[in-house]
């Protein structure tokens, strides 16, 4: 008897169980507008820059050779000692993203800074706009581009990044490796990072993946909106991407949109807490004394995207 009522109890559950992920299947977010419709905004971006040559007798040491050494024989009959000083080309790629119909572009400063060329593909085209670098701010890892597509082109507006909480669906879209339009999703993992990568860290960290290629794509919520600017990554670790927060980014963008130099004061002194002597001493003299340090720059931990 017990053996017969044994299948049964096992359907019970079963039948039991399948309402329940039923339920859980329907609270998940669905992606696929979403992607596709921010996909559309999402760019491409690629850089060229001149580089001075190395001169053979400095990268092989010639100007060491003695005299009738076969080395030093070669680079005198066939360079004259030194190879002509020629630049050499170095490509790179990121992403970015539109911001207005017109052709402003919002990327990363290492993803175009020094470059002598910067192209933007947009999505499903094949022709690459040249790209005016309109400004820069090194100190947040931002910049602003501008192409003429002439026509109106798909737009993704900023979200706040004060009101996301840590736990909310996210999606990345960018070009990592270069592979275009590339979508993942995760979620907030955690706000207000400090990495050492400058004075003004202050990064959303997702466990959406982020790959070189994917600098200065957009981190966007379920809105559609852009909470983020994808920019850093922990090599040694899984899961460890790093945005700039929105509200820190649409403040910079608008000012290099004006056409303003971004300018910030610096005073060099950070305040560090007081210690047991420290604390003795305070309270011995009126009025109490402050205790400051000169500040160092702490050990970068992550690296670009």
């Amino acid at each position: 008897m017990i053996r017969k009522l044994q299948p049964l109890a096992l359907a019970l559950v079963i039948v039991a169980t399948l309402p329940a992920l039923a339920m859980a299947k329907s609270q998940l977010p669905v992606f696929t507008d979403l992607a596709e419709h921010a996909g559309k905004a999402v760019v491409n971006i690629s850089t060229e820059s001149k580089n001075q040559a190395v001169q053979p007798q400095q990268f092989f040491g010639q100007d060491q050779l003695p005299e009738g050494h076969p080395f030093r024989e070669f680079f005198e009959r066939f360079f004259g000692g030194q190879m002509p000083n020629q630049p050499r080309k170095q490509n790179s790629l990121g992403s970015g993203f539109i911001i207005s119909e017109d052709g402003y572009v919002v990327t990363n400063n290492h993803v175009v800074q020094d470059a002598d060329k910067v192209s933007v593909l947009l999505q499903d085209e094949e022709k690459e706009y040249e790209a005016k670098v309109v400004g820069l701010d090194p100190e947040t890892d931002l910049a602003l581009l501008k192409i003429e597509a002439g026509q109106k082109l798909p737009v993704l507006r900023f979200g706040n990044s004060e009101t996301a909480r840590v736990g909310e669906w996210v999606l990345a879209i960018g070009n990592p490796f270069g592979l275009g339009h590339t979508v993942t999703q995760g979620i907030i993992s955690a706000k207000g990072r400090i990495l050492g990568a400058g004075p003004f860290d202050d990064f959303i960290q997702t466990d959406a993946s982020i790959n070189p290629g994917n600098s200065g794509g957009p981190l966007i919520d379920l809105d559609g909106r852009v909470i983020g600017i994808n920019t850093a990554i922990i090599p040694s670790g899984e899961g460890l991407g790093f945005a700039i927060p929105s509200n820190m980014a649409a403040k910079i963008i608008q000012q290099l949109k004006s056409g303003k130099t971004i300018k910030r004061g610096w005073l060099g002194v950070s305040i560090r807490g007081l210690s047991d002597t420290d604390a003795r001493r305070s309270a011995s003299t009126s009025p109490p004394a402050r205790s400051w340090r000169r500040s160092s720059p702490k050990t970068r931990q992550a690296r670009r995207a």
